[in-house]
C-alpha cells in the first residue's frame, strides 16, 4: 500500500522502517530535517530505560501544584499565562495520579512498551548498519543515602512488580564505578538492562536515510489535514499540495493534536517543554548515564560532551525559551561532579524542545475515529526514544491487519472523549 507517515522523529522514522520492511510504498512528510534541532528526538536525555514506567503524576502531587506556579528553580514549572489553556490537561493530569491503583495501572501499561526497548534499539541500529549509536552500558540512579532511595519506595516497587531488576550500590561501590561523582551521593541503583543513544538526532537521521535507501520518499511539507471519502482515506493535505495514499500515520509530535482532530479525535496533548545543555569537551563527569535523585535530570556522556537533560516547563508551544532552565541544569552538574570546574570555563550548547505529552503519561496509539485508514502514534512524552521501535512495529502490525504483540486498548484516543481538548 501507499503509506504516508506524518513526522520524522524517532516514532515516524521507526514506523517508516517497519513499513518499508513490510513492502509498502512509504512517504515521509516532514517540514524540517529529520533528527534536526527542532525535533524532540534531537534533544531528549538519550536514555533507553525500562525503568521509565513511573508517570509524572503521583499520589499527593496536587499539594505541590501551588509551588510549581511560584518556584522558578524547581524541576517542574508552570507559566501563569498558559494556565487557562492548560486547565483541562492539568485536571486530567492530577486525576491520573490520584490513587496508587491508577499509578499501578499506568506503570503496567508503560512497561508493555518499554521493557524490551534496549533490545529493540540494538536490533534496529544493526539493521540500519549503525550499531555504534546504541550503547548497552546500563543506567545509574544516584541518591544521597539509602533513606532517600527508600523515600521512593512506591516507584521502585512498581518497577519490581513489572519485572525490573537492579543492583544496589553502597558508597564505596558507587565511587568505584563513578569516581567523579560527588561524595554527597552515598547510594545507587544500577539498572543493568538500560541503554543509551550517543547521538539521538543523528540516529533518527540515519534511520530515515536507511529507509530512503530502501525506497522511502521524503517530502519537505507540513501536513494540515486529510481527505476522507466514505470513511476511506484519499490523501493527506499539506502546504505543498495533496499527497495521495491508502493509509496515513500521525506521529508529528506536539503538532499531532490538530491532525488528530482532523481525523475525528479530540485529544489532550500539551507541550512539556524540555531543556538540555551539553558541556563540550567535559574534562570530568560520569562514565555511565546517571540520574541524581535530587536533580531529576539525565546526565549522559556523549561524543559531543556531557548532556544534561531535564526540566519540565508547561507553557504555550510558541512561548520564548527560559534559558535559566539550562543554567539550573549546569549548576546542579557542577555540584554533582566538582571536577568539572568553574562555570566560566565551560562551553555549553543550549537546547529547548517540545515533549508531546498526554496527562496520563500514555501515548496515543490506534486507529482514528474518522477512518481506520489513519493510525495515531504520538504523545510519547518522556518515553519517545525508548518506545520508538515498538511503536513502529505496532503501526506496521495495525496497517497489515496483524495482531500487535501489545494490548493497545489503553493507548486509544477514545479515553479523552469526555474531557474536551
Amino acid at each position: 500500500m501507499r503509506i504516508a507517515v506524518i513526522g520524522a522523529g524517532i516514532v515516524g522514522a521507526a514506523a517508516a522502517w517497519e513499513l518499508i520492511k513490510d513492502g509498502h510504498e512509504v512517504t515521509l512528510i516532514e517540514p524540517n530535517e529529520p533528527g534536526g534541532r527542532q525535533a524532540a528526538s534531537y534533544g531528549n536525555g538519550a536514555w533507553i530505560s525500562p525503568a521509565s514506567i513511573i508517570p509524572m503524576s503521583m499520589p499527593g502531587l496536587w499539594r505541590k501544584l501551588p509551588g510549581y506556579l511560584t518556584d522558578r528553580n524547581g524541576p517542574l514549572v508552570l507559566r501563569w499565562t498558559a494556565l487557562p489553556a492548560l486547565a483541562p490537561w492539568l485536571l486530567r493530569f492530577l486525576a491520573a495520579g490520584w490513587t496508587v491503583a491508577k499509578v499501578e495501572r499506568t506503570a503496567r501499561v508503560l512497561a508493555s512498551i518499554l521493557r524490551d526497548g534496549p533490545a529493540r534499539h540494538a536490533v534496529l541500529a544493526r539493521e540500519i548498519g549503525r550499531p555504534e549509536y546504541i550503547r548497552q552500558t546500563g543506567l545509574l540512579y544516584a541518591y544521597p543515602d539509602r533513606k532517600a532511595f527508600d523515600g521512593e519506595a512506591l516507584a521502585w516497587r512498581l518497577r519490581k512488580d513489572n519485572g525490573l531488576d537492579w543492583l544496589e550500590l553502597d558508597a564505596d561501590e558507587l565511587r568505584q564505578r563513578e569516581p567523579d561523582l560527588s561524595s554527597n551521593y552515598q547510594f545507587g541503583a544500577f539498572v543493568h538492562e538500560g541503554a543509551h543513544c550517543i547521538d539521538p538526532g543523528a540516529y533518527v537521521g540515519a534511520i530515515v536515510d536507511a529507509a530512503r535507501e530502501r525506497g522511502a520518499r521524503l517530502v519537505k511539507a507540513r501536513a494540515t489535514g486529510f481527505v476522507v471519502t466514505g470513511g476511506c482515506l484519499a490523501s493527506v493535505v499539506t502546504d505543498q499540495g495533496p499527497i495521495e495514499c491508502d493509509r496515513a500515520v500521525i506521529c508529528a509530535g506536539i503538532w499531532s493534536k490538530a491532525l488528530a482532530e482532523a481525523a475525528g479525535d479530540r485529544v489532550l496533548l500539551a507541550s512539556e517543554r524540555g531543556y538540555h545543555g551539553v558541556i563540550a569537551s567535559a574534562a570530568a563527569g560520569p562514565k555511565l548515564p546517571i540520574m541524581p535523585s535530587d536533580g531529576r535530570m539525565a546526565n549522559t556522556p556523549t561524543p559531543a560532551g556531557l548532556r544534561l537533560s531535564g526540566q519540565v516547563e508547561l507553557s504555550r508551544p510558541d512561548a520564548e525559551p527560559d534559558w535559566a532552565r539550562v543554567e539550573i541544569l549546569i549548576a546542579h552538574a557542577l555540584r554533582t561532579y566538582p571536577a568539572l570546574g568553574p562555570r566560566a570555563g565551560l562551553t555549553v550548547d543550549r537546547w529547548m524542545g517540545h515533549r508531546p505529552s498526554t496527562p496520563d503519561g500514555r501515548p496515543v496509539i490506534g486507529m482514528a475515529s474518522a477512518s481506520a485508514d489513519i493510525v495515531h502514534a504520538f504523545g510519547h512524552g518522556h518515553v519517545g526514544l525508548a518506545s520508538g521501535p515498538i511503536t513502529g512495529s505496532i503501526v506496521a502490525d495495525l496497517i497489515a491487519g496483524r495482531t500487535a504483540g501489545v494490548d493497545i486498548a489503553p493507548f486509544g484516543a477514545s479515553r479523552f472523549r469526555f474531557f474536551g481538548s
